[in-house]
């Protein structure tokens, strides 16, 4: 039997935070206590509404999803509709849910799960660590209650891909990100953190999505979409015959367009699944155990994760850092788990 890995994962649904909750859904060693929600790919409101649609897509109506603090500790919001899409999801709708958000706040979510299972839940961030900062305040016994923290954030080695030193999700709330570095130093295992220097290694083209969705018995086998397009995700609209396999190609569409304009490729990084797959299974990746600080000054720097690589501060190591991944079986795992979950909930009505 495979053993159960307790997951809370707090994230921004925007496209590949939606991917990562597939992949979480489809994955039976997790078992999905909670999500919650902050800004960051969109606001707040709307990140609750995408995290409940695409459960219900899923099949997990039964997961309880609940919003957290909705700005950052500090800064004023901000999204990125150029990335993501007005509502989050590239080109890809999705019902309304008919559930409602839990009553209880994020924070204390992550709280209580702690608590009633210490040293047993792992927590999953793949947006701004707001919410986690604030739990932190309420309890600051949080490091030692958790198994592990598991975060997508960072630019370590590599440049940012918000301003030439930030990774997007430590730039919305830089000050979110110090204080839980800080706080996990006393961890008894350090955070596991990856970043852009192994998301980027890992590029989904469009010859994976035609993969997921002959895996997913999605009709036509062969295109996503109808286009006389040398591409067959370059059309309007999807016309799988699978709701999963559709919807991830309306979503990937709008992502795989923004980075042939500004990276010069048609594809797409999908940081989250593969942050969310280390969780499951660290062997994917290999790290190496630094100290990391967050520049929040304000300046050329402001929300760079600074890595002590050279060991020149002389302070401890406080985070894991991710600096290579296995990504050719990251992308086999995803292509099996997320297309088998779509051939299961092929009959679903979207």
């Amino acid at each position: 039997m495979t053993e159960r890995i307790p997951l809370l994962i707090d994230c921004d649904t925007g496209i590949d935070d939606s991917l990562a909750l597939l992949y979480a859904v489809a994955s039976p060693e997790a078992e999905i206590l909670a999500v919650t929600c902050c800004t960051g790919n969109v606001e707040a409101e709307q990140v609750a509404a995408n995290t409940l649609a695409v459960l219900e897509l899923a099949g997990r109506t039964d997961i309880e999803v609940a919003l957290g603090r909705k700005v950052p500790l500090v800064r004023p919001v901000e999204v990125t509709p150029e990335t993501h899409g007005p509502q989050g999801l590239g080109y890809a709708t999705l019902p309304a849910s008919t559930r409602q958000l839990s009553e209880r706040h994020a924070a204390d979510i992550i709280i209580e799960a702690a608590r009633a299972r210490p040293g047993d839940v792992t927590l999953v961030t793949l947006g701004p660590m707001t919410n986690l900062a604030v739990a932190l305040d309420r309890e600051p016994q949080l490091p030692r209650l958790l198994k592990r923290l598991v975060f997508m954030g960072g630019a370590f080695r590599v440049p940012g891909n918000t301003t030439p030193t930030t990774e997007w999700n430590i730039h919305c709330d830089p000050e979110a990100a110090r204080r839980v570095f800080a706080a996990f130093g006393a961890a008894p295992r350090h955070p596991l953190g990856v970043g852009l220097d192994v998301t980027e290694k890992a590029a989904v083209l469009p010859e994976h999505v035609v993969a997921l969705a002959r895996r997913a018995g999605s009709q036509p086998d062969d295109s996503i979409a109808l286009t006389d397009h040398e591409d067959p995700l370059v059309a309007t609209r999807s016309v799988a015959s699978n709701p999963i396999v559709r919807y991830i190609a309306d979503a990937l569409r709008w992502y795989m367009e923004f980075h042939a304009r500004y990276d010069g490729f048609y594809g797409a990084y999908i940081h989250d699944p593969l942050a969310m797959a280390a969780a499951l299974d660290p062997g994917l990746i290999r790290t190496e155990a630094v100290h990391v600080d967050v520049d929040t000054a304000g300046g050329l720097a402001d929300g760079q994760t600074i890595a002590d690589w050279r060991r020149l501060t002389g302070k401890a190591a406080n985070v894991d850092v991710a600096v290579s991944a296995d990504g050719d079986e990251f992308l086999r795992r995803f292509i099996d788990r997320v297309g088998g979950l779509a051939e299961r909930r092929s009959d679903v009505a979207l």
